[in-house]
Parts: structure tokens; sequence; C-alpha cells
């Protein structure tokens, strides 16, 4: 484990406060938390981009060709 030092305005300290303890957990909790979901949405994004690089518009046009141009059943349908 490592121990980090941070500065916050104090606006956002207590904004912090206030939602580790709506959460119910702990202010350490809360923002390894927060730092853990922003990570991961980084690194999809970069994920995501880096599998778009290898794709081609002509083989995602070749798959979609094979789908079946039918409607939908009525439990997938939007309301």
């Amino acid at each position: 484990m490592t121990t980090l030092s941070i500065r916050l305005p104090e606006s956002l300290h207590k904004g912090i406060q206030d939602a580790a303890r709506r959460e119910g957990i702990s202010i350490n909790q809360f923002i390894t938390v927060a730092v853990a979901e922003k990570l991961s949405a980084l690194l999809t994004e970069e994920y995501i981009q880096a599998r778009a690089a290898h794709g081609s518009r002509d083989a995602y046009e070749a798959a979609l060709a094979q789908v079946p141009d039918i409607e939908a059943d009525e439990y997938d349908r939007r309301s």
C-alpha cells in the first residue's frame, strides 16, 4: 500500500466527505474507488481505440450485411 498526500480545495474535500458518508465508506475508500473507476475508463478507451485501429470499414460492412433484416422480437423492442 502506498501513502499519497494531496492538496484539495476545501469545497472538494467537503464534497468527498459528504459522498463517502452517504455511501457508508471512508474517504480513503471513496477516493480509491473513484481513481479506480477513472483509470478503468481511460484504459477502456485506449483498448477500444487500439481495437478500432486494427478494424476496417469493409470488414464492418461485411459483418453487418450478414445480419438478417427482420423485425425485432417483442421483448427486444423499445417501448
